[in-house]
């Protein structure tokens, strides 16, 4: 009995004919494509949680083996601490949403029509804004507006306006114009192209000037306590003027180890909200 041949169209010295090789590509294409890429991995979701509980937790260990003068314990007693960290959130939060309702906003309408020609004043100002040292920016604002969290919110957005604004109109206009073309070309409106199309585009650019801001916040307004706006920078100027060490070394920890939770806070939002179209394999 003869053995079948491999390839039912194969040709008369044996390879494989044009119907096989055509099947050949067919099993190729059907190949299941391989699973996404995971946007977080375990790494940045640990590393630096797991470094900041240690901080934490180094520097209870080392408070509760101090030696504390009461002028020390009475600066931290009371709730004065948790007081204190929580009017530093307070002031890096309502900061953050004035910014971002205010540069993003403004960033889209200096990107539309004849308003293109108003963008280097805006820049021009938000430069001037960022420019001036943060404390003399406060201290202009006391004189005008009086102490208290007013005066110290106002020199915190005017602080970090510059990098959201900057990046929101950088991003649009970076957007690829055949791209914008196409969607006006397909009846798309000028909203629908902006928000289906540009926004979406300029996503990466607009997150990494909001995580700038938010940094940036959290570090000013350890100086709103000198408007009397309080916050951690109340524990670091005691620690300073009277000259003890434990609750300056209290306060800075709790401001860089609040800084680095929101930047990774941000690096994470930045990772989940960018658009998937726009994510590039490594």
């Amino acid at each position: 009995m003869s053995t079948p041949d491999l390839h039912e169209n194969a040709g008369p010295d044996g390879t494989p004919g044009p119907q096989d090789e055509a099947e050949d590509g067919l099993r190729e294409t059907r190949t299941p494509p391989a699973p996404p890429r995971r946007r977080l991995t375990w790494q940045k979701l640990t590393f630096l949680p797991a470094f900041l509980v240690a901080l934490l937790l180094a520097t209870w260990l080392w408070f509760q083996q101090a030696d504390l003068d009461p002028i020390s314990e009475n600066a931290l007693s009371n709730g004065q601490v948790s007081k204190a960290l929580w009017q530093q959130v307070q002031l890096t939060v309502i900061s953050t949403f004035f910014v971002l309702i205010i540069a993003i906003p403004l960033g889209i309408l200096l990107t539309r029509g004849s308003l293109r020609r108003a963008t280097p004043f805006a820049m021009a100002v938000a430069n001037m804004g960022q420019a001036t040292p943060a404390i003399g920016l406060l201290a202009l604002l006391v004189i005008w507006l009086g102490t208290g969290t007013k005066a110290a919110l106002i020199g915190i957005i005017a602080y970090a306006i510059l990098p959201v604004l900057a990046n929101t109109i950088a991003g649009l206009k970076s957007n690829d114009p055949t791209l914008l073309e196409a969607a006006r070309g397909i009846g798309m409106s000028a909203l629908g192209v902006l928000r289906k199309v540009e926004l979406p585009l300029a996503v990466p650019l607009i997150l990494a000037g909001v995580r700038t801001a938010l940094v940036l916040n959290v570090g000013t307004a350890t100086l709103a306590t000198f408007g009397g706006g309080g916050g951690l920078g109340v524990l670091i100027t005691t620690g300073i003027t009277n000259q003890r060490m434990p609750v300056l070394v209290l306060g800075s920890i709790l401001t860089v180890s609040l800084a680095l939770l929101v930047d990774w806070l941000a690096s994470l939002a930045e990772v989940l909200l960018r658009p998937r179209g726009l994510e590039v394999d490594s």
